[in-house]
């Protein structure tokens, strides 16, 4: 069975109208454009695969907030949207999102499943692309937490999943969480501007299967967890 992945970014309780929410939205998809060329296109969902890759979407501030809109009717305070690209049903990735809700307790998010199979796969299954994935993630939508990961080991290590409570093959920490320890190699360390830290298990793909990388998850855990990272998402801070 082929390792599935995904890239996922998580904040709590930051109201935000949808204009900044479409902002960030654009932001994102440009950035998300420059990781790779195979995300450059996206299409809306539709009833049939032929259907929705009629339905071109285009991912402008603008765009976002037309769609947008349709929330703010119903007096909703989270924006929300679904994109997929990909050249057929087997060999397709998706984003979906939601940002703007003051609720305490349901994250805001925004969640990238990338190609997992065929050529286009094996070039963004990297850490050089997962780890710039999570970097434009952190940079549009200025999260407490994200992780980009293999699903079997996150549901190996993890009953609920909950955002910012485990480790994952790359990971990105808000400052507002805390500064990263020092970590043992061959983990590697990098700085986002002056909004967080990313945190590379591996250099190569990380996968469930691989002992010696699930034993290395294991012991950044604990030092994570001994720094007081890895905890539940926290209402952000106002102003």
């Amino acid at each position: 069975m082929t390792e599935t992945y995904y890239a996922g970014s998580y904040w709590l309780a930051r109201s935000e109208p949808s204009g900044a929410c479409a902002r960030r939205a654009e932001h994102f998809f440009h950035l998300l454009g420059r990781c790779d060329p195979a995300w450059t296109r996206w299409y809306e969902t539709a009833d049939s695969f032929e259907e929705a890759r009629k339905l071109q979407f285009t991912t402008d501030a603008t765009r976002f907030q037309k769609l947008f809109a349709e929330a703010e009717k119903r007096n909703d305070d989270d924006f929300s949207f679904w994109l997929w690209t990909g050249d057929t049903q087997e060999e397709a990735s998706s984003v979906n999102g939601a940002c703007g809700s003051a609720d305490p307790r349901l994250p805001s998010n925004c969640v990238l499943k990338p190609y997992d199979e065929g050529l286009i796969g094996e070039r963004v299954l990297t850490a050089p692309v997962m780890t710039e994935v999570l970097r434009a993630m952190a940079l549009a939508w200025d999260p407490e937490w994200g992780v980009a990961t293999s699903e079997a080991h996150r549901d190996s290590v993890t009953d609920k999943a909950k955002p910012g409570t485990f480790v994952g093959w790359a990971m990105y920490f808000s400052r507002l969480r805390g500064k990263v320890p020092p970590l043992p190699a061959p983990v590697r360390i990098e700085p986002v501007e002056d909004k967080g830290t990313l945190v590379i298990l591996t250099p190569e793909r990380f996968t469930a299967s691989n002992p010696e990388h699930v034993a290395l998850a294991a012991h950044v855990h604990e030092l994570l967890d001994r720094a007081e990272l890895l905890r539940p998402l926290q209402p952000w801070p106002a102003g």
